[in-house]
């Protein structure tokens, strides 16, 4: 173990001594860093502990995003806060388990920053936060379906939006998706031979054509 891993896992134990009931594991990592894990009904506890304790001083919320678990049967989404502590040079990890019924509280009351951060979460993934000032759309339009960075979105999306000019205005329509048949080569430029079956493919593609 790294002197850096050692003295952090020392800090972790003193975390989770200090909050028994509210940290379910705090694993340090060699740069320096610890992620902490905890229940979702404990998340304002530990925050504000993080800000305000002499030992701890995380004063800025540095990011919120979300991880999409697809195949995990229970809390299928980890929403992850950033915290930074300037007094002591540190930066620490929160992890909190959570799905897409079960809304997680708003720290906008603890740290002003996550306005912003907890929109774009529920824009992307669906994570609805209770007691959120102004819980809108961020990055899509307030008429878009779906929430685009979940695993079970279609990567193509359900609909396009473009300016339509005949009708001077903005119009969303079903998306379609038209392709032609392509011939794909995956051998390597610097290859100087040419896969026979790459070769057996283009004959029957061209018979083809000339059949047709």
């Amino acid at each position: 173990m790294l002197p850096n891993q050692k003295l952090n896992a020392n800090y972790g134990d003193y975390l989770m001594e200090m909050l028994p009931h509210s940290i379910y594991s705090a694993v340090s990592t060699a740069h320096g860093d610890i992620t902490l894990v905890i229940p979702r009904s404990s998340l304002k506890e530990v925050l504000l502990f993080l800000r305000d304790h002499t030992s701890c001083q995380y004063k800025s919320l540095v990011d919120i995003c979300a991880v999409d678990y697809l195949s995990r049967s229970e809390g299928r989404f980890d929403v992850v806060y950033q915290l930074l502590s300037v007094n002591y040079n540190a930066r620490i990890t929160v992890k909190v388990a959570t799905n897409e019924l079960e809304p997680l509280d708003s720290v906008t009351s603890i740290y002003s920053s996550a306005g912003w951060y907890e929109r774009e979460v529920w824009d992307m993934y669906g994570i609805f936060f209770s007691n959120h000032p102004d819980l809108r759309r961020i990055l899509t339009d307030y008429g878009f379906d779906g929430h685009p960075l979940r695993r079970d979105y279609p990567l193509t999306g359900f609909t396009e939006i473009r300016y339509d000019e005949v009708e001077k205005r903005i119009v969303t329509e079903p998306l379609e998706l038209a392709q032609e048949f392509r011939t794909f080569d995956f051998t390597s430029p610097w290859d100087q031979t040419v896969s026979p079956d790459l070769v057996e493919t283009t004959k029957i593609v061209e018979s083809e054509k000339k059949s047709n």
